[in-house]
């Protein structure tokens, strides 16, 4: 329960410190901010300090500032002249939209740098920690590979098939390249080097199973080390994220996403959308803090790289703008891109409704 209530602060938290970025590089170029909320839709409560509302709506799934001359239909008061957005030079602009998604990625960037600190850098070896006896295929529980094999505690992968193993990773792209069916496992065993004939089963689609987990030896980096150990994770958290929409917006996610609003709940665990009922709902089965910390490190690169993505009205979007004014020399004619901002809006709109209903009706479990 803890942990839900400390995830739903957590995103509260990250969508304010995303506007707050915008909202503090506005007023330090010098553009009129009139709004500052949480929430969208019906006001609940809101209080004015200085030429700034601020307050919270009764839609929380994000936040929004209002600056002055951003939205190119905005007619501009006399009094508002030299102080909006659309007069501001290029660099004005892009530290004004870039900032929100910069304080995204510095959240994400000092919580893995924490958790890297906390608990080291724990890495997964090419050597047999634990041979899984039995598999389920089907209905049917089997002997794993490496159980029916003789592989054993101890055993150092060397190679599967014909692809050789220096590393972990190397364990499971060999065994996607190989498939199912009879191959050659060698391993060093005590010095002596074996070759084990397995026969791999097919346990998930397309990919092939031998049933060992990895040695996991853990390291300090050190507190210059965990810089770079965190900056891999964030700009792996960026792949991750882009590979992660380009699957969610294929016709076959798509249709199972339409699936949902049909009453079918089934969805792919590699596609499915997670609102922030999710992730709540996440935290609250969540039994490590490291663990925790890293999902909500994640959920700030995440918002942080759909962001950037250069589509209007998204943050990256503004930006792909303010550069075509740059190097044009010309006012972007903003009218044109209303078609893009409504297909964009509609997406996302869409997505977020599919994870709100799957979230409510078909909930993670962990």
């Amino acid at each position: 329960m803890l942990g839900g209530f400390a995830a739903a602060a957590a995103i509260i938290l990250f969508v304010t410190a995303h506007e707050a970025g915008h909202f503090f590089a506005a007023k330090a170029t010098g553009m009129k901010v009139t709004e500052f909320f949480f929430g969208f839709g019906p006001r609940i409560f809101s209080w004015r300090r200085g030429e700034t509302e601020y307050g919270v709506k009764a839609i929380p799934l994000g936040g929004y500032v209002r600056i002055i001359g951003m939205n190119p239909l905005e007619e501009i008061s006399q009094a508002d002249i030299g102080r909006t957005y659309r007069e501001k030079k290029f660099w004005e602009k892009s530290v004004v939209v870039l900032a929100g998604v910069g304080m995204n990625f510095l959240i994400a960037f000092l919580l893995f740098y924490g958790i890297v600190l906390a608990n080291g850098v724990s890495e997964p070896l090419p050597i047999v920690d634990e041979v899984v006896p039995t598999a389920l295929v089907g209905e049917e529980t089997v002997p794993t590979p490496a159980a029916a094999a003789g592989l054993e505690t101890g055993d150092v992968i060397v190679s599967i098939g014909d692809h050789s193993v220096d590393e972990w990773s190397d364990v499971p792209e060999a065994l996607t390249s190989v498939g199912e069916g009879p191959t050659t496992v060698t391993v060093n065993r005590e010095g002596q080097l074996l070759p084990i004939e397995v026969t791999l089963i097919e346990r998930d689609a397309g990919s092939a199973f031998l049933g060992v987990a990895p040695l996991i030896e853990t390291h300090d980096p050190g507190v210059i080390g965990a810089v770079g150990v965190a900056g891999t994770q964030v700009w792996e958290g960026i792949g991750f994220t882009f590979q992660a929409m380009g699957d969610m917006i294929k016709p076959s996610s798509l249709a199972q996403y339409l699936g949902v609003l049909a009453g079918d709940t089934d969805v792919d665990e590699e596609i499915r959308p997670v609102s922030p009922i999710g992730i709540v709902n996440i935290g609250t089965q969540t039994e490590s803090a490291a663990a925790f910390l890293g999902i909500l490190a994640f959920v700030n690169v995440i918002l942080a790289t759909i962001n950037l993505l250069p589509l209007y009205p998204l943050d990256g979007g503004h930006f792909a703008v303010a550069a075509y004014e740059k190097v044009s020399g010309r006012e972007a004619n903003v009218r044109k891109l209303a078609p893009v901002a409504a297909a964009v809006i509609g997406l996302f709109a869409f997505l977020g409704f599919v994870a709100i209903v799957l979230d409510i009706v078909n909930p993670i479990s962990l």
